[in-house]
């Protein structure tokens, strides 16, 4: 039967010319641009000027120094949960999981205001509590270490991620095996599921400081205000000051970022090579160890990590969006509700920001919807090298920095579109269209494995019986591949809501999203208005995640990140 789908018989004609153009011009156009602007500013000589300021170099030292710390405080959080939580009798997994993995889908601007309401002298959370340090002292995450702290909370659920699905795959044989010859459970781990786990462990690794490397959102609110820039945040002032030389520094800056990516990737293919890590025998759930008496020490342990990474800095942000001004403490004298007030019915600019945000959002996820149907099927049914090409290609925008892709849209739209000679930099459009690019591949996993689950029998035998391919998408296949298309809407819905990075240099007046609303407004002191936008914005995320939560039992395996 798959002979039958590889000749491209139950395929129409026009359906790969469409998925090739589609994807060129998403991601093959915009990447292609940023490449060719690069090397022809590189080939004109225009890099002596930036690379020999020391800003340049020191943005450089910064990213790197804050990639490195936040990658390992990533492993060793993210380490820690996946083996606890995978390989033992921990209670509550799910709770624990779904919990670890609400930073991730927090917006990093967010976590990194919360963070800064949660601690230093004018925090409204502990000057309530009493505990505030004396006025005057330095806010410690203003700091290289401060965006290495935040950068690891915010990407260690991508390393737990990893390491989980690679400890679901374990044998349980072998540590059987091991276990009934008399291995005690810390020889088993140390000699048996540390080598074999080690791949997943390197891939989110690799995948944390890849992520650190892009982040703009943490080290635009700690690093700005204490004037340490890395990569990014030194493009986004180089924009913010635009001068002559301006795209060609940033096309030079977002080349620099993509080789510090490749190279974390290239050190990880590196470490790997060479080894074998094939895995042999039955894989399952079996792998577990008893915690005995210190179940409940680990338990407490993990709660309290849960605390400070996640319940703390959100309620020190409800308790400064609560309060009229930074640095007032929380009592029922100085508790309003006037914040909300302001954001949701009287603040034009936040007003606007929820408008652009859900409808870039809701666009872009219903409308890479048809697109990803369309690929998703073609991927299915006809695999293959051109088959992987067309993956690849839909992987690599969502893979690199946000702030290298709105380099690209910049770099591919500041002149008007040839033979129309409309401009849409500046528009919400251009954003609209970073945005299907950089959420391409999140719109299509979900819809592709819900393909590879479909029997193909089912359309070969409409097929047979006179059924065209429009009768048997309407009546077999999107039937059953509904349920992972509304998650991937909502996925997309969630992320794209609301992201920084793409339109944090894409946006003007009356473009700004929510995300850029709540850097303005910090970044203009505005606390209790960033802290109010932000709650709510945390509120939405979690209501969307509850949604995905009840799809669940109806979705393929793999497609929600905190469930198997």
């Amino acid at each position: 039967m798959p002979k039958l789908s590889a000749r491209g018989s139950s395929q129409p004609v026009w359906l790969l010319p469409v998925v090739v153009i589609a994807v060129f011009l998403l991601s093959g156009l915009p990447l292609a641009r940023l490449l060719y602007a690069g090397l022809r500013f590189t080939l004109e000589g225009k890099t002596t000027g930036l690379f020999a300021e020391p800003a340049t170099w020191a943005a450089i030292r910064n990213t790197l120094t804050t990639s490195v710390g936040g990658m390992v405080i990533s492993v060793l959080l993210g380490a820690a949960f996946a083996f606890v939580v995978t390989l033992t009798d921990f209670r509550g997994k799910g709770f624990f999981s779904f919990a670890f993995v609400l930073p991730m889908m927090i917006p990093p601007q967010v976590t990194a205001l919360a963070w800064v309401q949660m601690s230093g002298p004018a925090s409204p959370l502990l000057k309530t509590l009493g505990i505030a340090p004396p006025l005057g002292s330095p806010q410690p995450l203003y700091s290289l270490g401060g965006i290495a702290l935040l950068l690891g909370v915010q990407h260690a659920p991508l390393v737990f991620l990893a390491l989980k699905a690679g400890l679901a795959s374990l044998p349980r044989d072998g540590v059987e095996a091991a276990r009934l010859a008399g291995a005690s459970p810390l020889r088993v781990f140390r000699d048996i599921i540390l080598p074999l786990a080690m791949p997943s462990l390197i891939a989110g690794a690799a995948i944390a400081f890849v992520s650190g490397v892009g982040n703009f959102g943490i080290p635009a609110i700690l690093g700005i205000p204490a004037s340490i820039f890395v990569l990014p945040t030194l493009i986004y002032s180089r924009l913010s000051s635009f001068g002559a030389g301006t795209f060609a520094e940033m096309a030079q800056l977002s080349m620099v970022i993509a080789m510090i990516a490749g190279l974390g990737l290239t050190v990880q293919q590196w470490v790997l090579k060479g080894r074998d890590y094939r895995i042999i025998g039955l894989s399952g759930k079996n792998a577990a160890f008893s915690l005995g008496p210190f179940r409940i020490l680990t338990e407490g342990a993990f709660c309290a990590i849960l605390f400070f990474v996640l319940v703390a800095p959100l309620a020190a942000l409800i308790a400064s969006s609560l309060v009229p001004a930074y640095g007032v403490p929380l009592n029922f004298q100085t508790m309003s509700l006037g914040a909300y007030r302001e954001i949701l019915f009287r603040q034009s600019v936040t007003v606007t920001a929820f408008a652009n945000s859900l409808f870039l959002a809701g666009t872009t996820a219903c409308g890479l919807l048809l697109t990803t149907v369309l690929t998703a099927y073609l991927l299915a049914r006809r695999p293959g090298k051109l088959a992987n090409i067309i993956a690849g290609l839909i992987e690599i925008p969502y893979a690199l920095p946000g702030i290298v892709l709105a380099v690209a849209f910049i770099l591919l739209f500041a002149a008007p579109l040839p033979l129309l000679n409309v401009s849409i930099y500046g528009t919400i459009w251009i954003i609209l269209i970073a945005y299907f690019s950089s959420f391409f591949a999140v719109s299509l996993k979900p819809v592709a494995s819900a393909f590879l689950q479909v029997d193909p029998s089912l359309e070969e035998a409409a097929r047979l019986s006179g059924a065209g391919f429009l009768r048997r998408m309407r009546d077999i296949l999107v039937p059953l591949i509904a349920p992972a298309a509304g998650a991937s809407v909502v996925l997309v819905f969630l992320i794209a809501c609301s992201e920084l990075t793409v339109s944090a240099l894409l946006w003007t007046a009356g473009t700004q999203t929510l995300g850029v609303a709540i850097f303005n407004l910090d970044d203009s002191g505005s606390s209790d208005l960033a802290s109010a936008l932000s709650v709510v914005v945390v509120v939405m995320v979690i209501l969307l995640m509850l949604v995905l939560e009840l799809l669940a039992k109806r979705l393929p395996k793999g497609v929600l990140p905190w469930r198997n």
